[in-house]
């Protein structure tokens, strides 16, 4: 047997590329391509040719006709008869080859292959290359050099080298290079008149007719799946028609060649297998006249013969990146892709993505080398749209059900080898090996892996030919898929996981269908599958004979072998407990704590990080593995779990059940402890993955506190905080949504969460008089808890001062209210005052830095002293006078019932807040005018100093002293820019 064949893009292996070789040998009929027909069944094959179809010649890959002078005419005047039911099967066809999948309307803006569709490269090839593909040839040469002897999809059935019509033509490419997508591009093209060649395309999956076992002849198989060439079919020998045959996915099919394996078959009209009507029609034996094109993927490309192939052509996918970019700028920038927001500012935040894309592809980062496969372009403006241009998150949509639906996208209803007998899963075939290496990399916090990791993964286990059959099928075919070379220096001959989250995707699989098994328990678990179903029969049995014999013993024993099995199934609940327990830990892990939250995590992966590229000599990072925990949990959801059903992976409702309720102490116990925000944000990511409303709203009820100060809350963050939220209607005791990059909208869509929020912190979030306007409708809500509400350093205004005002005059709950540094000036504060009086109950109102002067901080006071309530107005870092502040200073708490914090003195004596000033001057200091504050404590200094002048108590003086110094020495570090 020949060597077995690899195709000309595959990664070079090195000393496990010898391995597969040294296998090829002891290949059988399987993986190779069927046994072409001997010597006497050539010489048959012509004669026949010659005989039955006297005008038709065939010639290796070409075809030659001498058709009577009289047949042009005819076939132009059936061309005319016929042209109503070709224009309805191009109707029909247009519809169902632009109907796109769920994933593309699910995930983003559903496009039409003809607004949004990129070329691959298609590179023309020969068998010869196929069978000795060069070792040269890895993913960074075919990206940093062009592509030789590049074809275009529409001259693929031009004349070859030696000037022979082609008419087979096998496209191949490894998974995920886009064959499908392009065949239904061409389909569509040709519906539209943009292939003139054919006057009549008819397709074909060869995944339908895998499954049809009855025969069928050509014509019945035509007109059932195309009704509207029912009146066509009939003629298609006598006419001219130009025909084209579109064979998608040749490897579901076993093809023999043989004439001992399918019989020769000329008549459209004899019921045969669907392969046998394949294998004639590129024979050129049944319709030598129609052009076929077969698509396939490399590992079946050797089941045709090469002599029945006019033309091979390989899927290069994007291996120039200039495609990636020009996909990613038309994918991207498609109008509605940022869903509802004002047209100007999506227009210049998709520009500004698909900028910062395109850089980070331009220094050949490893996304640069995922997107040699368009499948994983695809992914990644999936991934882009989910993080920047999600509004709401309805359960649907998930980073879990992102990875799960492109995975399906790739490989439902695909197998390994359909020639294998045990047709296993493609899907489960990856999550027990890929799925393995994956997982040993996630624990020992690796992403790159060498040769001998990859023997190690793949080839332990291997015992029998069929699995070594299946891992060269695997290798020739998907590994690319997953996996890489790396393009970091110094590791050139290290693979990574072609996506870094598609490694913890699979990690999390391969643990969560239970493969992480010692040799002991998947004995146990083949061996109590055994004796549980002997058990039944024999017990059966046994019942029926003790009736009759004495045999008393027989039905113990036989009760005894299903103990085993009962025994097992409790040991497989420890199984699931191990499975809680391995979320649960990586969950929290608090090596991870102040890391990134992982959804800055995966946009870094994809746009990169702005700044100076890293030294080679620098030591890298450790890595980081917090999504795997995360995916755990979305892989378990009942959504998940049915897409994963349909791809051969299956996991129970009962196992899920178990696993959930074991992990609820554990994660339950340790989310109620204080995270990190940025972990905090992980956690409530994996509430929302987990799409388990009953443990969310467990898990939820015990946060009394949610702090996620300087998280960037982007669209999407706050629609999963909300979402969260949701689950429970309890009352949050405080929400810490400092620095977080906030707006109007964030705050629309955690409205529901905001009201139930007694102590609500918002500063430094850039809210201007748009957010103010819905803070007052927060505060106007009937089932408003808020009683401390934070907005410092924002920049309010007066017109935000005038909606908060109105909001202030109707409120019940608010009893705190910071609107220190927000820009308010006299006119804002004049509107607070005059709204004032009709609110009952604040007790404690924050001015300070607002540039007030003396009419509008008094008028604020006298509006202060006649409210029930109010006893504390902050007025420091204002434009106050010394009339101003005697005026203040004069207040007294017994008499007016107000006290107004306006300088660190009070009188002759040290104000009993100077600390609280001070600390709050210090706070907030990276975010003031740094001239300006100095300004103000060079004013607190020299009141300080005069009052002291004034007291002649050596206790006050001693008290004057200490705040000077605390003063001078913060006026001492922001002069040499400690501070």
């Amino acid at each position: 047997m020949s060597r077995a064949m690899q195709c000309q893009s595959c990664l070079p292996w090195g000393s496990w590329a010898q391995l597969a070789r040294s296998l090829a040998g002891s290949r059988g009929v399987s993986v190779c391509a069927a046994a072409v027909p001997g010597p006497a069944g050539r010489c048959f094959l012509r004669k026949s040719l010659h005989t039955s179809r006297g005008c038709v010649r065939y010639q290796g890959d070409s075809q030659e006709s001498s058709a009577q002078p009289g047949s042009s005419r005819h076939g132009q005047s059936q061309l005319r008869d016929f042209s109503g039911a070709i224009k309805k099967h191009q109707k029909s066809l247009s519809a169902w080859f632009s109907h796109q999948p769920n994933e593309e309307r699910q995930f983003g803006p559903s496009f039409s292959l003809d607004a949004v569709h990129v070329d691959p490269v298609i590179r023309e090839s020969s068998l010869e290359e196929i069978l000795k593909p060069s070792p040269d040839l890895t993913v960074q040469n075919q990206l940093q050099q062009p592509c030789r002897k590049v074809i275009s999809l529409h001259n693929l059935f031009d004349v070859d080298a030696c000037g022979r019509q082609v008419k087979n033509v096998v496209l191949y490419g490894t998974v995920g290079t886009g064959k499908s997508t392009l065949i239904k591009k061409m389909v569509v093209d040709w519906c539209h008149g943009r292939l003139p060649r054919f006057e009549l395309v008819i397709p074909f999956s060869c995944e339908d007719l895998s499954h049809s076992h009855a025969h069928v002849s050509l014509r019945r198989l035509v007109t059932k799946k195309y009704q509207h060439l029912r009146d066509v079919v009939p003629v298609l020998e006598a006419s001219n028609l130009k025909v084209l045959f579109i064979l998608n996915g040749l490897e579901r099919l076993n093809l023999d060649f043989r004439l001992a394996g399918t019989e020769l078959c000329c008549d459209p009209n004899e019921p045969v297998p669907p392969s046998a009507i394949v294998v004639n029609l590129l024979r050129k034996y049944l319709l030598p006249e129609a052009s076929i094109i077969v698509t396939t993927r490399p590992s079946a490309v050797r089941r045709i013969p090469g002599k029945y192939v006019g033309r091979y052509a390989e899927i290069c996918g994007f291996s120039d990146t200039n495609l990636q970019k020009l996909y990613f700028q038309m994918r991207l920038s498609q109008p509605g892709c940022s869903g509802e927001e004002s047209q100007d500012r999506s227009s210049a935040e998709q520009e500004n993505l698909v900028e910062m894309l395109s850089r980070n592809l331009e220094r050949h980062n490893q996304i640069t080398a995922a997107c040699f496969l368009p499948s994983y372009c695809w992914l990644v403006c999936t991934t882009l749209h989910f993080l920047y241009f999600t509004r709401t998150v309805p359960p649907s949509q998930t980073l879990t059900g992102i990875y799960t639906s492109f995975l399906r996208l790739n490989f439902s209803g695909e197998v390994v080898d359909s020639t294998d007998p045990t047709h296993i899963s493609m899907m489960k075939y990856v999550a027990k090996t890929v799925g393995k290496l994956a997982y040993e990399g996630v624990m020992s916090r690796k992403t790159c892996f060498s040769e001998e990791d990859l023997r190690q993964c793949f080839e332990v286990e291997m015992k029998t030919e069929s699995e070594l059959n299946l891992l060269e099928v695997f290798r020739s075919d998907v590994f690319r898929f997953f996996l890489s070379p790396c393009v970091q220096p110094g590791k050139e001959h290290t693979f990574v996981f072609t996506i870094p989250a598609m490694q913890e995707y699979l990690a999390a699989l391969y643990v969560v269908l239970g493969e992480k098994k010692t040799l002991a328990q998947r004995v146990g678990k083949e061996l109590s599958e055994v004796l549980g179903k002997v058990s039944e029969d024999v017990a059966v049995v046994v019942n029926i004979v003790s009736k009759v014999l004495p045999l008393r013993f027989l039905p113990v024993l036989f009760n005894l072998l299903k103990i085993f099995p009962r025994y097992f199934s409790r040991v497989s609940g420890k199984d699931r407990d191990a499975i809680a327990h391995t979320m649960a830990q990586e969950l929290f892990k608090e090596e991870d704590y102040y890391n990134d939250d992982v959804l800055d995590q995966i946009n870094s992966s994809i746009l990169g990080v702005e700044g100076p590229m890293r030294h080679p000599d620098e030591a890298p990072d450790d890595e980081v593995f917090e999504l795997f925990p995360i995916f755990m949990g979305g892989i378990l959801s009942r959504r998940n779990r049915a897409i994963l059903e349909q791809l051969g992976c299956s996991i129970k409702n009962l196992a899920a059940f178990e696993i959930a309720k074991a992990m609820k102490k554990t994660v339950i116990r340790k989310g109620r402890r204080g995270l990190p925000p940025s972990e905090l944000m992980d956690y409530l990511f994996f509430l929302h993955e987990f799409q388990n409303e009953r443990f969310t709203a467990e898990a939820v009820r015990s946060l009394r506190a949610v702090n996620l100060s300087s998280v960037k809350m982007t669209p999407l963050k706050c629609s999963v905080l909300a979402s969260v939220m949701s689950t429970t209607g309890h009352e949050v005791e405080e929400l810490n949504l400092t620095s977080c990059n906030l707006d109007s909208s964030s705050l629309r869509t955690l409205f529901p969460v905001l009201l139930r929020c007694k102590a609500l912190h918002l500063q430094l979030n850039s809210l201007g008089s748009d957010a103010c306007k819905e803070i007052r409708d927060l505060l106007l809500h009937d089932k408003c808890v808020v009683s401390n509400l934070r907005l410092a350093n924002n920049p309010v205004g007066e017109q935000g001062a005038r909606y908060l005002a109105e909001a202030l005059a109707k409120n019940r709950s608010l009893t705190q209210l910071s609107l220190l540094h927000t820009g308010l000036g006299d006119p804002g504060a004049e509107a607070i005052a005059q709204h004032l009086a009709e609110n009952q109950h604040l007790q404690e109102l924050n001015l300070g830095y607002n540039s007030l002067t003396d009419t509008a901080a008094l008028r604020v006071v006298e509006v202060a002293k006649r409210h029930e309530t109010l006893d504390k107005v902050h007025l420091y870092f204002n434009d106050i006078s010394e009339d101003g502040k005697r005026a203040l200073d004069s207040l007294r708490m017994d008499r007016d019932g107000v006290r107004a914090l306006v300088f660190l003195t009070a009188g002759t004596d040290v104000s009993d807040y100077w600390s609280y000033i001070l600390s709050v001057v210090q706070r907030n200091l990276p975010f003031w005018d740094r001239e300006r504050v100095r300004q103000h404590l060079a004013l607190l200094l020299q009141d300080l100093e005069s009052s002291r002048s004034q007291t002649a108590n050596p206790w006050r003086k001693a008290k004057f002293l200490r705040v000077e110094s605390e003063v001078k020495k913060m006026l001492g570090k922001l002069q040499d820019g400690s501070l």
